[in-house]
Parts: C-alpha cells; sequence; structure tokens
C-alpha cells in the first residue's frame, strides 16, 4: 500500500542546510567529505538539503560534479529530508542542470538568476516557466541580483503547477508584502511558499516574520548547527530572551564580519566549516579565501555563539 507523502511545507518546516561543496588536495570534488557534511547536517537536525546552491558553489561546478554530488547527497539523505539542488545560467544550461538533478533523484530545485542578461518580467517569465516544464520537479524560484519578479509575475509563476514558492534573496519587505498579497488575492488557499534568502539570514528572520515568511535559508547551520536549532526554536517558541542574545552575540558580529570581504557569504562560512574540523577544502576561483585574521575571529565568533547556549537555557 503506498502513501501519499506530506507536503512540501510540512516537510520544510525546520532549519533549511545549505552545504557547501567540498574539495580534495588536488581541487576535484570529493564526495565522500560533502557525504560527511551533509550527514553532519541532517544528524544535527536539517529540515532539507539545498546542494550545490549559492553556498555550494553552484558557479564553480561542471554539469557532472554537479551531478556526482547532488547525488551524494540524495544518497545520504535517503529520503529521510527532501534534497533540493540549484539550476541556472541562461534558460538551455538552466534545463540541463535542471534534468541532471532529477536523474540523481533531487526532490526540487532552487531556480537561480539566469546569467548575467537583465530581462523584463515576461522573460522572466519564459525562463522560469521552461525550467519548471523541463521536468516534473518542485521548483523554489530565487529573488536575487538580476532577477526582480513584479507582484502579478509572481501570481503567474504560482500558477504553474510545480513552482511551489519563492526565496528572497534581494531584502525589499515592502516587494515581498506586495507579492504575498497578489499570490494570496489572485490564488487564494494556494499553498505558496516563502522564504528568506538573505546571507546569514537569521539577522532578519524577525522583519521577514512580520509580513509572513517564516522559512529562511541557514548558511550559519553549515558550521554552527546547534547556534542555528536553538535560534530557529526560539524563534518559534516565542523566546524573544534567546533569539536577542544570539543575535546580539553571534549573528550581528557574524554579519559584521561577512561584510569586510567580497565573496565572504561563501568563503567564510567554508572557513567556518574547516574551523570545526570539516574536511571540504577551500573555494575555487573566482572566489578567494578569507584573511587569516578573519578566520581567527570567526573562530572566536563561533566559540561566543556557542558560549551563549549555556547562558539562560538556550542549550
Amino acid at each position: 500500500m503506498t502513501t501519499t507523502p506530506p507536503p512540501l511545507s510540512a516537510r520544510l518546516d525546520g532549519v533549511l542546510f545549505f552545504p557547501v561543496t567540498a574539495y580534495g588536495s588536488d581541487g576535484s570534488v570529493d564526495t565522500d567529505a560533502f557525504r560527511a557534511h551533509v550527514r553532519d547536517g541532517i544528524d544535527a537536525g536539517a529540515a532539507a538539503v539545498f546542494a550545490c546552491c549559492g553556498t555550494g558553489e553552484f558557479h564553480a561546478l561542471t554539469l557532472e560534479e554537479f551531478r556526482r554530488c547532488v547525488a551524494a547527497a540524495v544518497a545520504e539523505a535517503a529520503g529521510r529530508v527532501p534534497v533540493f539542488a540549484g539550476a541556472g545560467y541562461g534558460t538551455a544550461l538552466a534545463v540541463q542542470y535542471a534534468r541532471a538533478a532529477e536523474e540523481a533523484g533531487a526532490d526540487g530545485l532552487l531556480a537561480m538568476p539566469p546569467y548575467l542578461v537583465v530581462a523584463d518580467q515576461e522573460g522572466l517569465l519564459a525562463h522560469y516557466t521552461a525550467l519548471a516544464d523541463a521536468t516534473g520537479l518542485d521548483v523554489v524560484v530565487y529573488q536575487r541580483d538580476n532577477a526582480v519578479f513584479a507582484p502579478g509575475t509572481v501570481a503567474r509563476l504560482a500558477r504553474h503547477p510545480r513552482i511551489v514558492g519563492l526565496k528572497d534573496g534581494l531584502g525589499d519587505l515592502d516587494l515581498v508584502q506586495r507579492i504575498v498579497s497578489a499570490v494570496r488575492t489572485e490564488l487564494p488557499g494556494t499553498d505558496f511558499l516563502y522564504f528568506n534568502g538573505l546571507p546569514t539570514a537569521e539577522l532578519t528572520a524577525l522583519a521577514y516574520r512580520g509580513v509572513g515568511v517564516t522559512l529562511y535559508s541557514s548558511a550559519a547551520f553549515c558550521f554552527a548547527p546547534e547556534v542555528a536549532v536553538a535560534f530557529h526554536r526560539a524563534l518559534a517558541t516565542g523566546d524573544d530572551a534567546t533569539a536577542d542574545r544570539l543575535v546580539d552575540g553571534f549573528y550581528r558580529p557574524l554579519v559584521e564580519l561577512r561584510s569586510r570581504g567580497r565573496g565572504y557569504a561563501v568563503s567564510l562560512v567554508k572557513a567556518g566549516v574547516r574551523l570545526r574540523g570539516g574536511k571540504v577544502g577551500e573555494v575555487r576561483p573566482p572566489l578567494s579565501e578569507p584573511a587569516a585574521a578573519h578566520i581567527e575571529e570567526l573562530g572566536r565568533i563561533i566559540e561566543r555563539g556557542y558560549a551563549l547556549l549555556g547562558e539562560g537555557g538556550a542549550a
């Protein structure tokens, strides 16, 4: 007897894990180390794995490397949590990555902005519709940079049976509120998902909750999962004291450090994983490694974050 799996909205109710991609000493993808990193995240309480996305250096992977990493994440998850994979570039290449993710067993796609070009709304609609038509996978559209959507465009995308959500990496809460309102008005009863996708999204999580967006991506979960889980729990239970303590002592210093270098939204996260014992290697060009002093400072921030778990019953 087969059973219908729970809706995606129920399966994503928790910390969303965006693992880094592991490279060996020769710079090649290390799938064993990547699987260990994914395993650690799932064991720490991740609600879903988003493999080969921004934090996972999607831009730096060949199609075959991408396929191997997605398959490794799927094998490691073994159905315990859903696995999403990134898909981007122009429409033709995005479709190739989407189909590779489907063949590798992914549950869904995070549709990245198209490469470089600034398209109008009709062009964006055509791009993401073609991507959603290419596979049977659920698709979350990523709004950021050159992919900024009018509320009506999102409502039109939400009509597609496989476009299930929008991840916002822009940070314009006025626009997000208008998008939420447009979808709610034009498609009443539709279970469309919204994600806060800003770097170190915990810092803006309370603001996004004000417009009804409770899901968020957590890069900090890669290297401080217990801190990330404690913060998520504090938000969910209304424990403002714990949430404020972690914002003040961990997340705000982390964001201020992240702003001190280009590419730190990825390279600093990867450095944090290494500080915690993960054998994930360095970032690939064109990204570069954080300054040594900044890695040392990151180590102190991580130590402070774990110390805060013992204060006021946050553990």
